[in-house]
C-alpha cells in the first residue's frame, strides 16, 4: 500500500510558522500557492522536501521573476494545477485533464468538488488576515483515493 502525502500552503507573506513545521516534515512534497513575499520562506521549505511554488499578486522582485504564474504537477497519476488566484486561471481544468486545482489568495480554507475536479484552498498560513483562522492543508493519496485535512491555528 503506497501512501503519498503533500502539504499545501499559501499566503505565507514572509512568515513560515513554527506550528506548521512538524506537519511539513511528514510529507513528500510541499505545494505553495503564492504570496510568499520573502525568498527565505522558499529556502526553508526546500530544506524540508521538494517544493512546487507559484507566484502570487504580492510577490515582487526575484520571486516574481523566477516563479511561474501557474504550474501543473503529477502526483500518483493525478494532475494538479496550481495557481494563486482561481479567478486568473489560464486553462480550463475540465477540458485539460486536471484532477485537482490548488489555489490561494482569499485566505479562506476551502475544499469542494465541481465537474469531478477537486478544488483546494489551504487558507492563509502567514500573518492572520481578515479575522480568518491561520491554516494549511494536507492532501494524502492512498490506493487511488485522496483525502484532504486542514490544520488550523
Amino acid at each position: 500500500m503506497k501512501i503519498t502525502k503533500i502539504a499545501i500552503i499559501s499566503d505565507t507573506h514572509g512568515l513560515l510558522r513554527e506550528e506548521f513545521i512538524d506537519e511539513l516534515k511528514n510529507v513528500q512534497l510541499i505545494i505553495h500557492a503564492g504570496d510568499i513575499d520573502k525568498e527565505e520562506v522558499l529556502l526553508e521549505l526546500n530544506k524540508i522536501c521538494p517544493v512546487v511554488a507559484v507566484r502570487g499578486n504580492c510577490d515582487k522582485g526575484k520571486l516574481r521573476e523566477e516563479l511561474p504564474f501557474s504550474d501543473i504537477v503529477e502526483v500518483e497519476g493525478k494532475y494538479i494545477y496550481v495557481v494563486h488566484d482561481i479567478n486568473t486561471m489560464e486553462i480550463d481544468p475540465k477540458t485539460t485533464g486536471i484532477d485537482i486545482v490548488i489555489f490561494g489568495h482569499s485566505h479562506k480554507a476551502y475544499e469542494g468538488e465541481k465537474d469531478n475536479i477537486l478544488y483546494i484552498n489551504p487558507g492563509g498560513a502567514g500573518p492572520r488576515r481578515f479575522k480568518l483562522p491561520v491554516s494549511m492543508a494536507t492532501l494524502t493519496f492512498e490506493n487511488d483515493k485522496y483525502t484532504v485535512k486542514f490544520k488550523y491555528l
